[in-house]
């Protein structure tokens, strides 16, 4: 199976891809990191049947069935839509607003045991709020089109700051599903996915006590320690950065380090075009191979939303180079190989100056796996499952 970085979409390039979705921070609600996955790929895909078997289970141990409310919001043909408890999709409306001025698009769960529910063709989130329910407003957007804007826990203005949600991320077609849990903005509640089909896969599963274990580790780092927000949230640093919680130049010690490395030697970068040579020219980092592509230094901020000068254009050249740099710098992992991606973990987060935050939710989960950073999905290391061929869909609550 051709590597995911290496495939047409990588998360970040998808994060408008619901259409208008509008949220009170910097970016768009977003969907799965390979919502085209099976596009791409090198073997024809079966097609995936209608209504795909969704089922909610609640393994917080701290909240009832009662007190946990789910959201399933996204996008049809460019349309903002949501998912009734029927299984049927409603387009958001001004008139879905309440009198407190929000939308109540809660679905309840069962009395006990698990929720049976079913999901139809889109692309979206699946969020789920422990106590309290979302605040969702219905607004217009530049187009004069409903948009729904989407709770951003990492603002402490935003509405939702104070309650304790979180989501898992999809794209369901004719192709398949494609499902992912999102650490990218913030981490809450642990979320595992299970999904069945063709294969019979999961991922996202938080160890026994990974939850304290992340608020504990981000802690630590005297930099990062003002990311965690009581015991409701860690907010991802791009985040922290843009809100004044963490410093805007935490990683120009290391980004300089790269740059002075790749000043005097070459960085190779292999993709599906091929391998990619580069060496820092003047004050750029230039490649030659397949094509030519260059990147000026980045900033913090750049690397740690793999954008700016890392952005990363789904051209087949400078993106899958764009994506295994973004990588490598938020695993610390460029200046100790020339030879990029690397896929042993042992040897990420090595320095003291790396991305504290990813390596916490990484060494949480059972398998290893999340999603830290947008292009945590390179050499494989994302909470992401696909399955061309699918027949359920199990999205578990962990243990807080």
């Amino acid at each position: 199976m051709t590597p995911r970085h290496r495939r047409p979409l990588a998360r970040r390039k998808l994060l408008v891809a619901l259409g208008g979705a509008v949220v009170a921070a910097p970016v768009a609600a977003a969907i799965a990191p390979h919502a085209l996955a099976g596009v791409g790929s090198d073997e024809p895909a079966p097609r995936a049947a209608g209504a795909l078997a969704l089922t909610i289970v609640n393994g917080t141990g701290s909240f009832g069935n009662a007190d946990v409310h789910v959201y399933i919001v996204g996008n049809v043909d460019g349309r903002q839509v949501r998912v009734t408890p029927e299984g049927t999709v409603a387009p958001v409306a001004l008139s879905d607003n309440g009198a407190d001025g929000y939308t109540d698009y809660a679905i309840g769960l069962a009395g006990s045991g698990g929720t049976k529910l079913t999901l139809p063709h889109l692309s979206g989130r699946i969020y789920v709020s422990l106590g309290e329910k979302l605040k969702f407003k219905v607004v217009v957007d530049g187009a004069g089109n409903a948009a729904l804007q989407y709770p951003a826990g990492w603002v402490e203005s935003d509405p939702n700051h104070g309650v304790l949600h979180d989501c898992a991320e999809f794209t369901y077609n004719s192709a398949g599903m494609f499902c992912n849990t999102t650490m990218v903005d913030m981490f809450s509640v642990p979320l595992a996915i299970r999904l069945t089909g063709a294969g019979d896969q999961t991922t996202g599963t938080v160890r026994p006590g990974g939850r304290a274990a992340v608020f504990e580790a981000v802690r630590k780092v005297e930099e990062f320690a003002p990311l965690v927000v009581e015991d409701t949230r860690v907010i991802a640093p791009g985040h922290g950065l843009d809100a004044g919680l963490f410093p805007t130049d935490y990683l120009a010690p290391y980004i300089d380090e790269v740059w002075s490395t790749y000043t005097a030697g070459d960085l190779r970068i292999t993709t599906d075009a091929g391998t990619f040579s580069g060496r820092v020219r003047g004050d750029r980092l230039t490649f030659d191979g397949p094509a030519q592509v260059s990147f000026a230094k980045p900033s913090t901020r750049d690397v740690l939303f793999c954008d700016g000068n890392l952005a990363a254009p789904n051209d087949g050249t400078t993106g899958p180079v764009a994506a295994v740099l973004g990588a490598g710098f938020n695993r610390s992992a460029l200046v100790s190989s020339a030879d990029q991606p690397t896929t042993d973990p042992a040897t990420f987060y090595g320095t003291a100056l790396t991305n504290h935050y990813a390596k916490a939710v990484h060494a949480a989960t059972e398998d290893g796996r999340a999603y830290g950073f947008a292009f945590d999905d390179v050499a494989d290391f994302a909470s992401y499952v696909q399955d061309t061929a699918p027949t359920g869909f199990r999205l578990t609550l962990g243990a807080l």
